[in-house]
């Protein structure tokens, strides 16, 4: 048995639970990065809109669970469909993550919850009957991890401390994309040039009817559903050297190169550079389409340097031996930021499948009430209403009917229609 005096000084060492939960809240505060933005925009038409939101919770009241937001719609055929996806789209992401989740659980379920909020946010919009259509290039910051998701030509890059610019979007343009071409063909949609007649032939390849020249969209109801809201989805993982995102529509993109645009603004503050990308963009191009631009910086803790400064050939060169491996990716991008170990990549999926890219589940798709749940719109389902995602499916061969996520019969004819087996079941006023 010890002592009096042993005993008080054991009372006297213990730290009550309070204490040390805010001691580790402060601890992993710091270990954050500081996250630094701004904003630029000059408009021409006026469907260019944005969306920054830095006090977003995964946990409501809770402050170490907070994350940013960060997003640019391009519209096109007016701006009802931009507006929309503005003020709804972050929504319809968020309600597709099952409650209770841990981060790490948190961010491994947003790549599935990205596809079905755009999906979902394509829908609700087409029941207004509007033609109206927009890119979206979604960004959510959560400490040092990254997931963008994007349909269009908006773009968002990623410039790190080593100086490597590197692409988290893809480009779904006709023109650049072949795969984007096979699928739309292949889904009932045609895609030519302008023509003039004669043989004569104008500008870039379009999809027709409609003569857009994009492959994925929300809105454009009356171009045909193989114009598909399924984004191209990218997480990964800085390095504690941070590093810059530079999110714009292509009123910049038109005009600078990824490179080019990066290397301009290089040393300035966030909102100063954010100014000076588009300032670049209209002295190189002028003012011919709307120009919006986000520069979102993360930044380690306790340093004031900017994260995107310009590279210097030891820090290259120690890069290169790093051994950051890329995660089973054959494109150059993958390669590229594997090989200078500024960041891990944690996910990549561009398929414009909804089966694919919303997987196999045997319980995640049932409710608390014991329902199933419309892996898209959300709503309950009683067990004889819901209609697997794989049910008929071609694309994935080890797939089971029966097996969920489960899709309510709307969003059934939903996908459906956007992998051309029968028409679109919304008409344009």
């Amino acid at each position: 048995m010890g002592s009096r005096e042993e005993s008080y000084q054991y009372r006297h060492d213990l730290v009550p639970l309070a204490a040390l939960i805010s001691r580790e809240m402060r601890s992993e505060k710091m270990e954050k990065p500081t996250v630094s933005y701004g904003s630029a925009a000059q408009s021409r038409k006026g469907e260019d809109y944005f969306l920054m939101k830095t006090d977003c919770q995964r946990v409501p009241r809770n402050p170490s669970t907070t994350f940013s937001v960060f997003a640019v719609f391009d519209g096109h055929n007016g701006n009802a469909a931009a507006i929309f996806s503005k003020d709804h789209l972050l929504n319809h992401v968020l309600s597709a993550i099952p409650r209770g989740l841990e981060r790490d659980e948190w961010l491994q379920a947003l790549p599935r919850a990205l596809v079905a909020g755009f999906v979902k946010t394509d829908k609700e919009f087409q029941r207004k009957g509007l033609t109206s259509g927009t890119t979206a290039t979604l960004v959510i910051v959560d400490g040092w991890t990254v997931t963008v998701a994007s349909v269009g030509d908006s773009r968002c890059i990623l410039d790190t401390q080593g100086g490597v610019v590197s692409e988290l979007t893809v480009d779904h343009r006709l023109e650049e994309n072949m795969e984007e071409r096979e699928r739309v063909t292949a889904s009932g949609g045609e895609v030519g040039r302008l023509s003039l007649g004669g043989g004569a032939q104008l500008g870039p390849l379009r999809c027709w009817p409609g003569g857009l020249c994009l492959s994925r969209s929300i809105g454009d109801m009356d171009i045909g559903e193989y114009i598909v809201p399924i984004p191209h989805v990218k997480q990964v993982k800085l390095s504690n050297a941070g590093g810059r995102l530079i999110i714009a529509s292509d009123g910049i993109w038109d005009a600078l190169s990824s490179e080019m645009a990066a290397k301009s603004c290089r040393g300035l503050p966030a909102e100063l550079a954010a100014r000076q990308v588009v300032k670049e963009a209209l002295r190189t191009r002028g003012l011919k389409d709307d120009t919006t631009c986000i520069v979102v910086d993360n930044i380690p803790p306790n340093n004031s340097v900017q994260p995107s400064s310009p590279p210097k050939k030891k820090n290259k060169l120690r890069a290169l031996f790093s051994g950051k491996r890329s995660r089973d990716s054959a494109s150059k991008l993958s390669k590229k930021l594997s090989a200078v170990g500024m960041v891990e990549e944690l996910f990549e999926e561009g398929s414009a499948m909804l089966a694919e890219r919303l997987g196999n589940d045997d319980c995640n798709s049932q409710s608390t009430s014991g329902l199933f749940v419309c892996a898209i719109c959300q709503v309950d389902l009683a067990m004889s209403e819901g209609i697997s995602v794989h049910a008929g499916s071609i694309f994935s061969t080890s797939s089971k009917p029966w097996q969920g996520p489960f899709l309510c019969s709307d969003c059934r004819n939903k996908k459906d229609a956007m992998e051309g087996k029968r028409p679109s079941g919304v008409k344009v006023g």
